[in-house]
C-alpha cells in the first residue's frame, strides 16, 4: 500500500497510520523511513487535521507551515519539503486511518497538484477498504483462537472434575456440574479417603470420604483457574491425610497469597463417616447447607445452615465458628448447591429462592438422589422459562439409605 502510493504518486517516501478506537490514537506498522512502532494522538498534527477534518491536507511548504513537526526530521536525518495527509475512511465513514505520502519529485514538480489529490483519494478509498478487511480477517483469527482456548480450558477443567463417584455404603450421591459459559466457576469433588495410599505401618478403621464444592467469583477462564487450584490444594492435601480444619486454614493462606484484590472462593469441606452416619464440616462462605431430615413437608426438621468462616482468599489466619457434624437417618438428604440454583430468574425477574429448592428436594425426597437432582433441574428450567443461566450450577447431594 505505502509502496504503491510513493510511486504512483511520485514521491519519495509514505507511511499509512492505522486508527486505534480504543486509545485514540493512529499507529504505523509500515512506514518508510520511520519506526515501526511510531503512535501519535489521533487529533494532533497535520494527521490529525486530515483524521478530524476527513479532507485531505496538501502542504506544499512543511517548514513554512506551524502544524508541521520537525521533530521526526531530526531524529531521521530526512528533510520534508511537502507533504500529502489522506484520511482513510470505510464506506460507513468510519475512520480507519491516515496516509501520508512526503516530497514529489522535483523531476515531476516539486509540488503535490489537485490531480494528485484526486488520485490519492482514489487510492485512499481502496487503501481504507483493504484496512478494513485486514482488521476483520484479523479480529476472526483472534476469535477463533480465543474459542480454540476455550475449548481447551473446558477440556482441562471437566477433566479435572470426578469421572466416577465412589461407592459410599449406605448412601447414595447425586453430583451435577453445568457451567454457564465454556468454563466455569465452580467444582466439586467426593474422594475415597480409604483409597489413597497411607505410609507403611499407619492405618486407619474409617478414613471416610472428603466432599468439597467451590465457587469462584465470576465465572469463565478465570474464575476457572482459581477454582481448579483450589481442587488442586484439596487433593493434595487428602494425599497428605490432613485434618479437615489444616486443609482449610493452608487453603485460604495460599490463595490469600495467590489471588488479586476482589477475588475470592467460596467452598464447603466435608468428612463423610458412613460408620458413624455424620458428616463433619467446614464452610468457606458456602451456604445455605441444606439437611432434610425424613418426613413430610410440615415437619420442622429442614436445616439451612449458614456458613462457619469466611471465604478463602479474603483474610490470612482463617477462623471458623465450632459447629456439629450433620447427623443422618434413614431417608436424610444433605443438599449443597452453587449460586447459580437459587439465583435463577423467572422472566417476572424472581429469584428461584431457598424455599422453591427445599419445596423440590422435599416432594421427590423418597425417591433416589439422582432423581431429586433431576426434578429440581426441571423445576428450574419451568420456573426460567426456558431463559439460559447466567451462573454455574454445581450440586452435591447426599442421601442416608433406607435401613441402613
Amino acid at each position: 500500500m505505502i509502496d504503491a502510493l510513493r510511486d504512483v504518486l511520485s514521491a519519495e517516501r509514505a507511511s499509512v497510520f492505522q486508527y486505534d478506537p480504543m486509545d485514540h490514537t493512529l499507529f504505523a506498522t509500515r512506514a518508510h523511513g520511520l519506526p515501526n512502532d511510531l503512535r501519535l494522538p489521533a487529533d494532533l498534527g497535520i494527521v490529525g487535521e486530515a483524521a478530524k477534518s476527513r479532507k485531505i491536507v496538501n502542504i506544499s511548504d512543511a517548514y513554512a507551515d506551524e502544524r508541521f513537526n520537525p521533530a521526526v526530521d531530526k531524529a531521521t536525518g530526512f528533510r520534508t519539503r511537502c507533504l500529502l495527509t489522506i484520511p482513510l475512511v470505510d464506506p460507513n465513514g468510519a475512520l480507519v486511518g491516515v496516509a501520508q505520502v512526503l516530497n514529489k519529485s522535483l523531476d515531476a514538480g516539486g509540488v503535490f497538484t489537485q490531480e494528485d489529490e484526486v488520485l490519492a483519494g482514489h487510492l485512499a478509498a481502496q487503501a481504507a477498504i483493504a484496512l478494513k478487511r485486514s482488521a476483520l480477517l484479523d479480529a476472526q483469527i483472534q476469535k477463533e483462537k480465543m474459542e480454540a482456548d476455550l475449548k481447551i480450558a473446558r477440556s482441562i477443567q471437566m477433566s479435572a472434575m470426578p469421572k466416577h463417584l465412589p461407592k459410599v455404603p449406605g448412601y447414595e450421591i447425586a453430583c451435577r456440574f453445568e457451567p454457564a459459559d465454556e468454563t466455569g466457576g465452580d467444582a466439586f469433588d467426593v474422594i475415597d479417603l480409604g483409597d489413597l495410599p497411607r505410609p507403611e505401618g499407619e492405618h486407619d478403621v474409617s478414613p471416610g470420604y472428603q466432599l468439597f464444592m467451590g465457587d469462584a467469583t465470576g465465572h469463565g477462564v478465570g474464575a476457572a483457574l482459581s477454582v481448579v487450584q483450589v481442587l488442586a490444594m484439596i487433593r493434595m492435601a487428602c494425599r497428605l491425610h490432613s485434618m479437615l480444619d489444616d486443609v482449610a486454614f493452608h487453603v485460604n493462606e495460599q490463595l490469600c497469597r495467590d489471588l488479586p484484590a476482589g477475588r475470592f472462593v467460596t467452598a464447603f469441606l466435608g468428612r463423610l463417616l458412613p460408620e458413624k452416619h455424620e458428616l463433619h464440616w467446614v464452610s468457606a462462605g458456602q451456604a445455605p447447607l441444606l439437611f432434610l431430615k425424613k418426613g413430610d413437608e410440615s415437619a420442622p426438621d429442614t436445616l439451612a445452615m449458614a456458613a462457619n468462616g469466611m471465604p478463602f482468599g479474603i483474610d490470612e489466619g482463617f477462623l471458623t465458628e465450632s459447629v456439629e457434624p450433620f447427623r443422618f437417618e434413614d431417608g436424610d438428604v444433605f443438599a449443597l448447591l452453587s449460586d447459580g440454583y437459587y439465583e435463577t430468574m423467572n422472566p417476572q425477574g424472581q429469584l428461584f429462592g431457598v424455599k422453591r429448592v427445599v419445596e423440590s428436594l422435599r416432594a421427590h425426597q423418597h425417591e433416589s438422589a439422582e432423581a431429586m437432582l433431576d426434578a429440581l433441574l426441571t423445576a428450574l428450567e419451568e420456573f426460567s422459562a426456558g431463559a439460559g443461566q447466567d451462573d454455574d450450577r454445581t450440586a452435591v447431594l447426599i442421601k442416608r439409605a433406607a435401613g441402613s
